[in-house]
């Protein structure tokens, strides 16, 4: 049987994670242990559970526990489950519940960048993008789209925070992922050699004259490539994409020269994801 808690103390520290503590703060939970993130809606915490990811407890509006939620709780037997209207649960979180359900989980033990590329066809690489809405725009694209698995810059947003999870519609517990080397956090440029060193193509999304265009069969008859894609503002940085082996664009009409990375993304996604017999 799930063990429910009613809520009567706004102040009860078991509810600090959902409530009061920052993304960071959450980060580090458990130092030096693993720390904590936070899933929402029953069908995000439902694809973190059958990705392995563990709960450590869940918020949930009342009438979910019969509803929506119900299998959740079911399969997840002695994890507490604090409870209660709507609107309670709105004066403790500070925001109405998106489908009225959260829960705190581990965060996992990143996996090793080879390890993460072993087996990969396409890979996307994010270069200090910091937007966690874009990250989950671009999970959700990769997972959609044919992307095997997605490497980190440590500047870039996690995938784990509360907005990217939920933009991600939970593909970040789908896709393979991990950060490049976290001991030069800043704005660290993606580490071309090592891709190479794995056999990866390498194709630097990037505003240039001299870009082959993203339809470019040589592109999309790589046996392996990586799609290195970069800031939000400034694009990537110039020793990056002097590294890769191709610079690439989007061609585009009436004067735009460029999209938000995460749409851009899903362009490249679509162009380059494709298994080649289906070319």
């Amino acid at each position: 049987m799930p063990e429910i808690i009613e809520i009567t103390d706004f102040h009860a520290q078991e509810l600090d994670v959902y409530a009061r503590l920052t993304e960071n703060q959450l980060f580090r939970f458990r130092e030096p242990g693993s720390g904590l993130f936070i899933a929402e809606s029953p069908r995000v915490i439902e694809r973190a559970l059958e990705a392995g990811y563990l709960p450590v407890s869940f918020l949930l509006e009342r009438k979910h526990i019969e509803g929506e939620a119900k299998g959740i709780v079911a399969r997840c037997e002695g994890i507490p489950v604090y409870t209660a209207d709507s609107e309670v649960l709105a004066r403790i979180t500070g925001f109405k519940l998106t489908r009225g359900a959260l829960c705190a989980m581990e965060r996992p033990v990143l996996p090793d960048l080879r390890k993460v590329c072993e087996g990969a066809r396409r890979i996307a690489v994010l270069e200090n993008v910091m937007n966690p809405a874009n990250v989950g725009s671009i999970f959700r694209n990769a997972a959609a789209l044919n992307i095997d698995a997605v490497l980190l810059t440590p500047a870039c947003s996690d995938p784990l925070y509360r907005r990217a999870v939920r933009v991600s519609m939970g593909t970040v517990f789908q896709i393979p992922w991990t950060f490049f080397g976290r001991e030069h956090p800043g704005q660290s440029p993606a580490d071309i050699e090592v891709l190479k060193e794995l056999g990866f193509v390498t194709a630097a999304m990037a505003l240039d004259p001299d870009a082959l265009s993203v339809t470019d069969p040589r592109l999309k008859t790589a046996e392996k490539l990586a799609v290195v894609l970069g800031n939000e503002g400034e694009g990537l940085a110039e020793d990056t994409i002097a590294a890769c082996d191709y610079k690439v664009s989007i061609p585009m009409n009436h004067g735009v020269d460029s999209l938000n990375v995460a749409a851009a993304s899903a362009i490249a996604f679509w162009e380059l994801g494709q298994p080649v017999h289906q070319l």
